[in-house]
């Protein structure tokens, strides 16, 4: 699992430019299976996704398709961590 930490650079007008290019982004990897939760950071900084991938090259390139990778909106912190303990419901996501 990787949590990706993204981390605004543009003043917020920037980066509602890109929000609507940005979700549909977010719509394609829930779809394929990589992406499991999203959002802003409260205060609205940048963001956090929470990634299934099988290593850490495949996440960089997922990122590198994202418009606010594009158009640099945003810096990307990549953590990669192995889940120990877990619900019930999350255990059906990692597997």
């Amino acid at each position: 699992m990787y949590l990706i930490i993204l981390t605004y650079q543009k003043d917020l007008n920037e980066v509602e430019k890109h929000l609507e290019a940005h979700r549909a982004y977010l719509d394609k990897h829930y779809a394929s299976g990589y992406f499991v939760a999203s959002g802003a950071q409260v205060p609205r900084t940048g963001g956090v996704i929470l990634c299934k991938a099988s290593n850490r090259g495949e996440v960089e390139g997922i990122i590198a398709q994202d418009p606010f990778y594009e158009h640099q909106i945003a810096t990307y912190q990549i953590i990669e961590f192995t889940p120990t303990k877990y619900s019930e419901a999350f255990g059906k996501v990692l597997s």
